[in-house]
């Protein structure tokens, strides 16, 4: 070890003794810095508007087509399925049919808790995995994904409706206003598919959405208590503190044995199918059609035992029948317009994240391209139609989508064989479950929570980025002991927090010479590298804009304090040149360059010289604009750092 860092030092000591020596033996040949030839601005802001809208040129298709081929093509974009469909085969229907099958067999019994869980009729849930995932599997470009009712979408609406009116009380106007959210959840996706704003769903960091689905999966669970328990005074509350007080309180008289023996028994169950479907990838069917064995089992056993009558609570009556008409029921004036639009632009943002990530993560499992702004018309299509069609906010679900690409789906033509299956359910099947008990619907919903606590990913976020874990516990925490919005509302400021830190504060470093070559980089990366006497090499790690031009300014003086008083201390020569690595600075602006005239008249009155390092185009273009090249001379700026260091080393006293 220690043979090995008087190696080290040695060679960095002959390193510097044949720089030391080239400089002044060599007229090195040092290329300008190009000045790009000045852009029309009309041309140059078209480019920028393009690059960020229509970064994937989506209109590359109608190029030179007739314009009979671009009406097919348009109706094509907008409906998929006239592409996809004409290739269809019955080998692929057998897939979809199968798929479309399992899928209709757990969607089914999740349905209706679910829709507990929004504080709607059990049919609502049942409504929304029908007239949805048809119009989805008309417009939408995903293969794989489930639509219908998803958990945390149901208790986020539950929640946040709740707090405007009292199901109980006013249970038609909480339907109302359910439908009023739901078609504005509708025109939210819609509306950013069109206007092709999708990137703004990216600023929820996928750490804030690990944290705020693991809170809402244990908040989901705990709410369960009350019907795996059979207790009848509960809370409204989600927070944990609060729950486990109600459970507690209703320990002595509110339990029901005969309850828990259901549940706990069926959980069991559930718990016990999930492991054999992992465990065996081919048995993914086991897990499937578990929850719907649970509810034809519990449902009969509580019909020929009577045990509603000893106080298992049961489901009761679901009306039969398809989707009824509620375009009158929607709120387009009055108090509850807005209330109803705040709430569906929070539910439908959400469902718009879960189903656009469920989307992309099995596009790139099967290795194809998922339209990202597609898809949000398509989600904003259905729920628009849904809210008009008695259903609340459907998105894609994980646990369905899971199952239906495991049971070989191929097309989206699995959602339009589960919506068939949903509507024979409606029309002949919802009188079976009235004996259905309320605790087998907490058993299912716990087991398909369950997954959704993703600790490895929180692991992982740990190990990678500590502040990403910090976004993603307080968004945990913020769920289970506060409410879902406040989840949700830690989780978006931390992610916007993190923006800001990152931008407002960016990386630099000093960088040295590694040895034996002309390369330049972070000596703290590479401790290795020698410093060059007499220049400061600093790198600027981002854009330099109005937010951070005053601290890069800052930092960069303060890193030529610290080198000089180390300098003193050692007795060595002061830096005479400071050379600033531009390379990674993608953009500056009118505070940037203020920030940088400031840096030079600093420097001056400290004697040292501003020498800066191959700026791209976007900033040597604006620095000229500026007059600034003029200011520090046109000799001080190079291509590279070691055209820079050649030139300054040049010009240094011998005894540096």
């Amino acid at each position: 070890m220690g043979h090995s860092s008087v190696e080290a030092e040695e060679t960095k000591e002959m390193d510097i003794r044949s720089f030391s020596s080239s400089r002044h033996n060599q007229t090195p040949y040092i290329h300008k810095v190009g000045v790009p030839p000045k852009q029309d601005i009309f041309k140059e802001f078209k480019t920028t508007v393009k690059e960020t809208f229509f970064a994937d040129d989506p209109l590359r298709c109608f190029k030179d087509q007739p314009r009979s081929r671009k009406f097919v093509l348009g109706l094509q974009a907008i409906f998929p399925i006239l592409e996809w469909g004409r290739s269809y085969n019955f080998a692929k229907f057998r897939g979809d049919l199968i798929a479309g099958l399992t899928i209709a067999s757990l969607c089914i019994p999740q349905d209706i808790g679910y829709s507990k869980l929004a504080n709607l009729a059990p049919q609502y849930g049942l409504y929304s995995s029908f007239v949805p995932p048809l119009i989805y599997a008309f417009m939408g470009s995903s293969r794989d994904i489930a639509i219908g009712p998803v958990a945390v979408v149901s208790l986020l609406l539950g929640t946040l409706l709740r707090n405007e009116i009292d199901p109980t009380t006013n249970p038609h106007e909480y339907l109302r206003l359910a439908f009023t959210a739901t078609f504005f959840a509708g025109i939210t996706q819609a509306t950013l598919g069109i206007l092709r704003l999708g990137f703004l769903i990216d600023f929820l960091s996928h750490a804030a959405v690990v944290g705020f689905m693991g809170g809402a999966a244990i908040t989901i669970a705990l709410q369960q208590l009350k019907g795996f328990l059979g207790i009848k005074k509960f809370t409204k509350k989600t927070d944990i503190v609060s729950v486990m007080k109600s459970v507690l309180h209703s320990a002595n008289h509110g339990w029901n044995w005969q309850t828990i023996l259901i549940g706990a028994t069926f959980l069991t169950f559930l718990l016990f199918a999930k492991y054999i479907g992992k465990k065996n990838k081919r048995l993914f069917w086991v897990p499937a059609i578990a929850p719907l064995i649970s509810v034809i089992l519990s449902t009969f056993f509580v019909y020929i035992t009577h045990a509603e009558k000893k106080g298992v609570a049961i489901v009761g009556h679901i009306e039969k029948g398809i989707n009824p008409p509620s375009v009158k029921e929607i709120y387009f004036t009055g108090d509850y317009l807005l209330k109803g639009l705040r709430t569906g632009i929070v539910a439908g943002m959400i469902a718009l994240t879960e189903a656009v990530a469920i989307g992309r993560t099995f596009a790139s499992m099967k290795d194809y391209q998922l339209d990202g702004n597609k898809e949000m018309v398509a989600l904003g299509a259905m729920n628009i139609v849904g809210s008009m069609t008695s259903c609340y906010v459907a998105t894609g679900s994980f646990s369905r989508s899971a199952v239906n690409y495991m049971a070989g789906c191929q097309t989206a033509v699995s959602n339009i064989v589960m919506s068939v299956v949903v509507f024979l359910t409606l029309e002949f099947i919802t009188p079976l479950f009235k004996y259905t008990p309320n605790a087998i619907l907490a058993a299912i919903i716990i087991s398909a929570v369950l997954g959704l606590i993703d600790y490895e990913a929180a692991i992982l976020i740990w190990k990678i980025d500590k502040f990403d874990f910090v976004a993603c516990m307080g968004a945990f925490f913020g769920v289970v002991f506060a409410s879902v919005e406040i989840g949700l509302l830690i989780a978006v400021t931390i992610s916007f927090a993190k923006i800001l830190l990152q931008v407002t504060r960016p990386r630099t470093a000093t960088l040295g010479r590694i040895p034996r070559t002309n390369v330049y980089r972070n000596i703290q990366q590479y401790p290795e590298a020698t410093k060059v006497p007499g220049v400061l090499i600093v790198r600027v790690d981002s854009a330099i804009y109005f937010s951070n031009s005053n601290y890069i300014k800052e930092r960069i003086l303060r890193w030529l304090t610290d080198e000089e008083e180390q300098l003193k201390a050692a007795g060595l020569p002061k830096i005479q040149f400071l050379i600033v690595e531009m390379s990674p600075v993608t953009d500056i602006d009118t505070s940037g360059i203020h920030a940088l005239d400031e840096l030079l008249r600093s420097l001056k009155k400290r004697g040292v010289q501003l020498v800066l390092s191959n700026p791209g185009r976007v900033v040597i273009d604006k620095l000229h604009a500026s007059n600034f090249p003029s200011q520090i001379g046109e000799d001080k700026i190079f291509l590279t750092v070691a055209d820079a260091v050649l030139t300054c080393s040049l010009k240094l006293p011998e005894e540096v």
